[in-house]
């Protein structure tokens, strides 16, 4: 069974929830694979918070306490759509509270995942990074795009400051707004543009909102990469390899 860590944020996972559902290879209700998405926000605090100083909790302890929740229900295989949740001060605890209490669930790596499909289907290319301010100081996706050959392009500080502020302004961010406002897509859609002038060649959508405001496969001539469904489609290969769709760039 597929668990899926949800309420980091709360669209996020019935976003991945929807692409495994769309993903997999079905005619009816019964070939779908059995899933649990345990979305809990309250037990969860702000990952970036926490990366800059402003929350002491530790994020990964509440996520390792739902995971293995999610085990007790059966799931064998499971997901955190959140970016900055998989920064290593962040992602290391969630690994070893998961081994102290002797967890079997297989635990996929959401960057690690994005980074490996964008090697397999676009080759070593330049890949620009729309992320928050939290996971971009990580530089947990330069580290591992420049691992596998990739290079990886980040805004600068002016530019991120839009992007972050699109994400979690209280007034119009997409964190705090269910529909997408105007600003945060034209911030957004303007970050593409500055990201391509810089010589980027793709463009990871790299917090777990902005694939519900950027819906194109592409922009500007880029592609836009969506790691909330390249997280469904491992999901879906590692629990059942021949119920997977065939990729369409």
């Amino acid at each position: 069974m597929i668990g899926i860590v949800g309420g980091v944020g709360p669209l996020a996972g019935l976003d991945v929830v929807k692409k495994i559902i769309e993903e997999t290879i079905a005619v009816k209700d019964q070939d779908h694979l059995p899933l649990i998405l345990s979305s809990q926000p309250n037990r969860i605090v702000d990952r970036t918070a926490y990366l800059v100083g402003q929350e002491e909790m530790n994020p990964g302890y509440a996520i390792a306490s739902i995971i293995l929740e999610l085990e007790k229900s059966g799931v064998t295989v499971a997901g955190i759509p959140n970016h900055t949740a998989h920064a290593p001060r962040i992602f290391d605890v969630i690994q070893e509270e998961l081994l102290v209490n002797g967890s079997q669930v297989t635990l996929l790596n959401l960057i690690e995942e994005t980074a490996r499909f964008i090697k397999e289907h676009y080759g070593e290319i330049a890949v620009g990074i729309l992320s928050t301010t939290g996971t971009r100081n990580t530089r947990i996706y330069k580290l591992i795009l420049e691992s596998l050959g990739l290079t990886a392009v980040e805004p600068d500080e002016e530019w991120q400051q839009k992007i972050h502020a699109a994400i979690y302004d209280e007034t119009y961010g997409l964190k705090a707004v269910i529909s997408v406002t105007n600003r945060a897509r034209e911030d957004l859609v303007a970050s593409v543009s500055q990201l391509k002038h810089q010589g980027a060649q793709a463009i990871i959508l790299g917090s777990s909102e902005l694939p519900l405001a950027l819906k194109e496969k592409e922009y500007a001539g880029l592609p836009l990469i969506d790691p909330n469904r390249i997280l469904a489609r491992a999901l879906i290969q590692k629990l059942e390899p021949s119920k997977l769709c065939e990729f369409k760039p």
